[in-house]
């Protein structure tokens, strides 16, 4: 049995963090301290979802593991 990743988008990643799309990229793009992505694809840009709530509770954003 394959092993499940919980891996996040730009759209889970924005719905984690309760802000647009176009916020996600600021973010990414001002925060020098957020996560890299762990791969990108054709699809976009993919993470850990750990990593991102990991950086999101480290902010004082109240987010869920569960998005």
């Amino acid at each position: 049995m394959a092993k499940k990743l919980d891996l996040v988008g730009v759209t889970e990643v924005k719905e984690l963090l309760g802000v647009s799309r176009q916020r996600v990229h600021q973010i990414m793009r001002d925060h020098p301290d957020f996560p890299e992505p762990i791969a990108e694809i054709k699809a976009g840009k993919i993470w850990f979802r750990r990593d991102v709530v990991s950086w999101a509770r480290r902010h004082g954003r109240d987010v869920t593991n569960n998005g």
